[in-house]
């Protein structure tokens, strides 16, 4: 820093330099020995006497020191009405400091901008070793009485020049007198100029730029410049409340800095960084935005009372309701708007910056305008790799990689690798699936922009059952429709759901649920006649905590936020009401003779060599199997083929279909396999 802020800093340090002048001068009259090469080592008699019989040597600023500090602030003011930045009175402004904390300020500056005042306080100290001000001669310096209650407290903790670490008290084991001063590092380089941030905040502290202009920010922004000290915005997953906090502290004139508390709820050092975020907030004329707070309230709530507590304006944001134990002082309650579809496509197109890439696919994903930005660098990585222009592809690669892998610990992901052109099913169910899709692509207008489900703390979500027997497509449907809508399939694992004691079934699903809500994602609870099972009159315990789990459920479902699956082979066991808040309910049949004769088109795919001798439209009228099973079989007849070196033989199909019947439980009748019946024995 250059100029007039740098020229009224130093004026006020020379000030500081003559009564350190003259507090030296002072004590070499009275001092019988100024030049005991010991010093501070030893007492000796006289100087025994002397502290017993003789006042302070440091003399108290006089009227000629008032006149001159006047002098100085006099072209402060003049500097300030020319437009010039006086970093040294913005900080005194923006941290309360009051005249005596900034003389104390600068007196514990002193040493670390002029090298020759740690051999000066060391005299004064008496201690050659201790070459910074303690906090008796600082208040000397200062002019105010050691027994001052009133300056005695400027240096408490709980003063603002210690509370937000501008002053460092140091040597608290000592009597409070001769207790060191020292100014941190961040501070004195800021006063001279340096905005580089604490180094120890580089993982936790960076800034937050604002969102796209218009965002409903105005009434909020007004009431931080109307000094709103603390606010705490609650979002649903997608929704954008640290854009939000970012647009309204530009409103109020502040800058906004985003405090990462999942990073800090990991920091050893954590109570210190707050009082560090708190301090860099202040020096920079900022704001904190600090979330989420879930990551903090469970076990480490003392850090979120502090975080509340700093005296800069504090905005948190999280997903969880505000607990009254979090803070002494009553922040203002915001509850953040999702982000809307249009919303979102605006920003997709700002992230893009113009690029001729279609983005409606990616628009459908529930993302803040953080997760777009880092959607669409992740999209443009994947081109430079795959070497060719942006495509829509790369734009769905980018969005689903801001998903977070908290519901992979609870749930199987499977990339979708088959589309509509693979299902082999009638038509009826087709255009049922086709509905589902469409739900779940326009759910955010229908029941969003258009109000279609309002009131009863009913949640976003599109729940559909898939009823049919095993193999019949519902596990492969439900992957087609997140292919189609370019998501990854999320499948519950029931094993790591259910649990023998009490309660804690409901536990698993509420952090399936919880996680999925923040996932664009699809969930499919396979076999979900398990756990959404009928209620049944109550006759034990075990009947009423069962109840209490469906009730649990039928709960939840209400609530939930995201695209769910439920898929089953016993529809009938399904309680009611589950059924009446389902979307859709989509039955699938056993394939007829065609479709079965296409499934084993299908099944046996392109790429595997076949022989002459195929007669699928006999397999697909004759053997009356599931897809699954059809699948199953065209694998086995594969890795018989392979062994015998040769392509796939009907003779590998009906040994393979013979095996699929014994697996189950079915004979293999002469009237069924016809002439093929004798090649069943290959199967034994």
């Amino acid at each position: 820093m250059t100029g007039p802020g740098l020229a009224h800093l130093l004026e006020r340090l020379a000030l500081v330099e003559e009564r350190v002048r003259r507090a030296v001068t002072a004590r070499r009259a009275t001092d019988p020995e100024p030049d005991d090469l010991f010093r501070g080592l030893y007492l000796s008699d006289e100087t025994v006497r002397r502290l017993l019989d003789e006042p302070s040597a440091v003399p108290a600023p006089d009227a000629v020191d008032a006149e001159r500090l006047a002098a100085v602030e006099e072209r402060a003011d003049a500097a300030e009405r020319a437009g010039h930045t006086l970093r040294l009175r913005l900080l005194a402004v923006e941290f309360d400091l009051n005249p005596l904390d900034t003389e104390l300020l600068l007196v514990a500056l002193a040493p670390d901008l002029d090298s020759r005042f740690e051999q000066l306080y060391g005299y004064l100290n008496d201690d050659v070793t201790r070459r910074r001000p303690t906090a008796g001669l600082a208040l000397a310096l200062c002019g105010a009485p050691a027994a001052s209650p009133a300056a005695r407290r400027r240096l408490d903790p709980t003063a603002p020049l210690v509370a937000r670490g501008v002053l460092l008290v140091e040597e608290t084991e000592r009597p409070f007198l001769s207790r060191s001063l020292r100014v941190p590092d961040r501070v004195a380089a800021h006063l001279l100029g340096d905005d580089t941030p604490d180094h120890r905040l580089a993982d936790l502290l960076t800034p937050l730029e604002p969102g796209q202009p218009g965002t409903p920010a105005a009434p909020l922004g007004a009431a931080l410049a109307g000094g709103l000290a603390l606010a705490y915005l609650r979002e649903p997953p997608g929704g954008s409340a640290r854009t939000l906090a970012a647009d309204a502290l530009r409103i109020a004139g502040r800058r906004a800095l985003a405090l990462d508390l999942g990073q800090l709820a990991r920091d050893p050092a954590a109570p210190g960084a707050v009082v560090a975020a708190g301090r860099e907030a202040g020096l920079t004329g900022a704001g904190l935005v600090a979330g989420p707070v879930e990551a903090l309230a469970a076990e480490r709530p003392a850090l979120l009372r502090a975080l509340a507590a700093l005296p800069c304006q504090v905005l948190l944001t999280g997903r969880v309701s505000w607990e009254p134990e979090w803070s002494s002082a009553v922040p203002l309650l915001v509850d953040v708007a999702r982000t809307g579809a249009a919303t979102r496509a605006a920003l997709w197109r700002a992230a893009l910056g113009g690029a001729p890439v279609d983005h409606d696919a990616a628009a459908a994903f529930v993302l803040t305008p953080d997760q777009v930005e880092r959607a669409v660098r992740t999209a443009h990585q994947q081109a430079v790799l795959a070497g060719g222009p942006l495509t829509e592809d790369h734009l769905l690669h980018g969005a689903r990689a801001q998903n977070s892998a908290g519901l992979e610990r609870l749930a199987r992901r499977i990339r979708p690798t088959v589309g509509w052109a693979d299902l082999v099913l009638p038509p009826p169910v087709l255009a049922r699936l086709h509905e589902l899709a469409a739900r779940a692509r326009h759910r955010d207008r229908v029941l969003g922009d258009w109000a279609m489900r309002p009131g009863g703390g009913r949640g976003r979500g599109v729940m559909a059952l898939f009823a049919g027997d095993s193999g019949t497509g519902k596990t492969m449907s439900a992957e087609v429709i997140a292919g189609d809508l370019g998501l990854d399939l999320y499948t519950v694992d029931l094993a790591t759901v259910v649990d023998k004691y009490v309660g804690e079934t409901e536990k698993n699903l509420e952090r399936i649920f919880t996680e999925a809500a923040g996932v664009n994602a699809v969930l499919l609870f396979d076999e979900a006649d398990a756990i959404f099972g009928k209620r049944s009159e109550v006759k034990d315990a075990h009947d009423r905590y069962a109840n209490v789990e469906s009730a649990y459920l039928l709960q939840r479902m209400e609530s939930f936020d995201g695209l769910a699956v439920l898929a089953t082979n016993l529809r009938a066991n399904l309680d009611d009401a589950f059924t009446r808040r389902l979307d859709l309910v989509v039955d699938f049949p056993r394939p007829e003779a065609g479709q079965r004769t296409a499934l084993w088109a299908r099944c046996l795919g392109p790429a595997l060599p076949r022989a002459d001798d195929l007669d699928l439209e006999f397999c697909g009228s004759a053997f009356e199997l599931a897809g699954g099973d059809i699948r199953s079989a065209a694998v086995t007849a594969a890795y018989l083929a392979a062994e015998a070196g040769r392509p796939v033989a009907m003779a590998d199909l009906i040994a393979a279909v013979a095996r699929e019947y014994r697996k189950l439980g079915r004979l293999c009748l002469e009237s069924e396999f016809g002439p093929y019946h004798a090649l069943t024995r290959l199967a034994a």
